[in-house]
């Protein structure tokens, strides 16, 4: 595993992240808290957008990184599973838009609670927000293309960009209107312009005759993705899902502003996590490989991989329970809620299980074992979700907060569990 690769991914992971920090402020100043809530709203929804792409994106990379490891026949294989892939996921994210829209037609934005916003702003930008999905499920599999043949830096240029267009483009948008869909439509545009550079990049790193194959469509490649990807699309659903309830459950039980208050901390925190995700990008695919080339080191590779990232994490937990208020006031101003600095303390407790559950899911999935961290997914999910309720409805943002942290530390165990039995 290069440390170029690394570098590069954790590039185009942080700067995006400086991008928000410098921007987020003005934002809520210009916004307020109830219109940057479903701001937040909107960015959470079009990251789960991603989940549609029904974890082809992720079979892809796991697919291409394994032919590429192989003989010449494998790789041969490789135009006809990206052709088959971008099909599937582009029927997937239409069949979401679809989705959406039935929900905006059938008062779904009835269901938050605002007093400034008017119901049919938030009723159009729900519309917008559906145009985005097959964006974001298509790029997901171009992604994917980019990560099986480790093209990191592509990627992580590509990252800053559309992280400027995320957060600062808003931000440029509201200097004119506070109205949301405007700010969506922003959201929207970045999203279609990625997916067309995903594309160019993924022309890159496949041959001519390769890009030539676009149209073919296998039902034994599509099946092959299916059984990777198909359990995977549960954990991508449902792991989102979670993460989306606690917003959708704050803004529905207190108030769209509420949302600001939990969201401003957890983006603060859960962004540092920006660094295991370099690593874990750049591991899945190596992982894959390794079981290929030396499957006897994939094991110690994977101890050395997760000591590392934990460790690195733990740091960064002392700094936010010891600095965290410090930051909050340089951040957001000394008048800023001080249950802002609550959430954060909270959630740092977190940072570190996360690192374990999220670094061994990179190893079970470099095994092929998507159907057991989506069936772990599934038997967790339902009871996440009440202890979200329970946790917001009695001590609100701080009590989503700790359901979180409940949430990763479990999965932590769970998942650890599972990754340290020998590969079969």
């Amino acid at each position: 595993m290069r440390i170029s690769h690394l570098s590069w991914n954790l590039t185009g992971l942080s700067l995006p992240l400086l991008i928000a920090a410098t921007t987020i402020p003005h934002l809520v100043e210009t916004l307020g808290y109830e219109r940057f809530g479903m701001l937040a709203l909107a960015w959470g929804l079009i990251g789960y957008a991603g989940a549609l792409d029904l974890g082809i994106g992720r079979a892809t990379t796991q697919h291409i990184a394994t032919l590429r490891a192989g003989d010449m026949d494998a790789q041969n294989q490789i135009p006809l599973v990206l052709s088959t892939a971008v099909q599937l996921t582009l029927v997937a994210g239409i069949v979401g838009s679809l989705l959406i829209v039935g929900a905006a037609l059938l008062g779904a934005g009835q269901y938050i609670k605002v007093t400034q916003i008017e119901q049919i702003e938030i009723t159009i930008s729900i519309f917008l927000l559906a145009i985005a999905l097959p964006f974001q499920a298509v790029s997901a599999t171009y992604k994917g293309v980019n990560e099986a043949y480790l093209n990191f830096k592509g990627i992580s240029i590509l990252r800053v960009l559309l992280g400027m267009a995320n957060f600062g483009v808003p931000y440029l948008v509201s200097l004119h209107s506070t109205k949301i869909y405007w700010l969506v439509m922003s959201l929207v545009i970045s999203r279609g312009m990625a997916l067309y550079a995903y594309k160019q990049l993924a022309d890159r790193c496949v041959s001519s005759k390769q890009s030539s194959a676009s149209l073919n469509f296998s039902h034994a490649v599509a099946k092959a993705l299916f059984k990777f990807g198909g359990w995977f699309t549960l954990s991508s659903v449902l792991n989102p899902a979670v993460a989306t309830a606690d917003r959708l459950i704050i803004a529905s039980t207190i108030s769209a502003a509420a949302v600001s208050v939990y969201v401003i901390p957890y983006e603060l925190v859960v962004q540092s996590l920006v660094l295991v995700g370099a690593v874990t990008t750049v591991t899945f695919p190596y992982l894959s490989q390794l079981r290929v080339t030396s499957p006897n080191a994939v094991q110690a590779t994977f101890y050395k991989i997760l000591a590392g990232s934990a460790a690195m994490m733990a740091v960064i937990t002392i700094i936010y329970m010891s600095f965290g208020s410090l930051i909050i006031s340089k951040w957001l101003g000394p008048q800023s809620d001080n249950s802002l600095f609550t959430v954060m303390q909270v959630l740092s407790v977190g940072l570190v299980p996360y690192t374990i559950g999220t670094v061994c899911v990179s190893l079970l999935h470099a095994r092929g074992n998507t159907a057991l961290t989506a069936q772990i997914n599934l038997i967790e999910f339902p009871f996440f979700l009440i202890l979200i309720y329970i946790l917001t409805s009695q001590h609100g943002v701080v009590g989503a907060a700790y359901a979180w942290v409940s949430r990763v530390t479990l999965d932590a165990a769970v998942m650890l569990f599972f990754a340290a039995q020998p590969d079969e």
